[in-house]
């Protein structure tokens, strides 16, 4: 039979690729809607216990009900460290896949409970946070969600001034919060390596893929381009969150990065792809990790000792 492009397209990795994750244990932040709605539910069908980690329980618990399978919600507010420490405090189990999805974006100037910019706290360091806390639990993988909007803003960490006080653009904040998500990973890997712990941390990034994030945008032309590129070239949040499945579910190196492999990573089926050299920069990664443990107080999670 020839090779045509329908056939060709019928190869292409989807949700369906899944391994049977019958007895595993997910939990994925911000999973009620949208990008983590799409992971929740491929998850699910794939056999694993999906636990919902949403700012609202209600809404979670319906979201949670429109998937079905095996599911539980959990109350979990990045923005709000003593919400992640409540969350992680109750946690008493294996965890065989933490999949970090949640995020803000483009927001109007605004700060968390804890006085970080609200960008950076929540994609970042709430993350950070979450991921420490949990990791003497986590059996199989970290996968932190990005963005190919990583290479925009400056493109930089502003290590003099990460809550950007003195030089805050909604478009600078989002960057530097996805950079920090791949910066973080990479010193993620670099410190599961040398424990010798056979645990991995990816990163994905799901290309152009019309969710909700972009209505809370603050720029109201930015908002109505958004509204348009939605309507006319992005993916779905079904094939925006197969890059995460696939670094869920696809035996990859530590520290790798899925996207689409269609032009520009807008969209396409996921694949490995490449990073800005800011998002490669080990002494930038330690700097970060170091600076991400002080404006949390959360320490290495392996030095937590309570599993590994």
């Amino acid at each position: 039979m020839a090779d045509t492009t329908e056939a060709r397209a019928a190869r292409k990795w989807n949700a369906t690729h899944l391994p049977d994750l019958s007895g595993r244990t997910a939990v994925i932040t911000g999973a009620n809607s949208g990008l983590g709605f799409a992971t929740a539910e491929a998850l699910a069908r794939a056999g694993a216990h999906v636990v919902f980690a949403v700012r609202d329980l209600e809404r979670g618990a319906a979201a949670a009900a429109r998937v079905g399978g095996s599911t539980e919600v959990r109350r979990l507010d990045l923005a709000d460290l003593d919400s992640v420490r409540e969350f992680a405090a109750s946690w008493d189990r294996p965890l065989d896949l933490l999949i970090n999805n949640a995020g803000v974006m483009m927001l109007p100037e605004r700060r968390t409970k804890d006085g970080f910019e609200m960008q950076f706290g929540t994609n970042h360091l709430g993350h950070f946070a979450l991921t420490n806390l949990l990791l003497p639990y986590v059996t199989d993988r970290v996968v932190t969600v990005s963005s190919g909007l990583h290479r925009s803003g400056d493109g930089v960490i502003h290590f003099e001034d990460v809550n950007l006080r003195t030089r805050y653009s909604p478009t600078r904040a989002y960057a530097q919060s996805k950079l920090a998500n791949l910066l973080f990973t990479l010193e993620l890997q670099r410190r599961l390596t040398e424990a010798g712990s056979r645990v991995r941390a990816l990163a994905a990034h799901p290309g152009y893929a019309a969710t909700n994030l972009q209505s809370h945008t603050a720029n109201p032309f930015v908002r109505a381009f958004m509204s348009v590129g939605n309507k006319l070239l992005a993916q779905d949040d079904r094939s925006g969150a197969l890059p995460t499945l696939y670094a869920a579910g696809q035996d990859l190196p530590g520290a790798a990065y899925v996207g689409p492999d269609g032009l520009g990573e807008m969209r396409g089926a996921p694949t490995l792809v490449g990073r800005s050299v800011a998002a490669s920069d080990p002494e930038s990664a330690r700097r970060l990790w170091t600076l991400s443990e002080e404006l949390t107080g959360v320490a290495w999670g392996l030095a937590l000792t309570k599993a590994s």
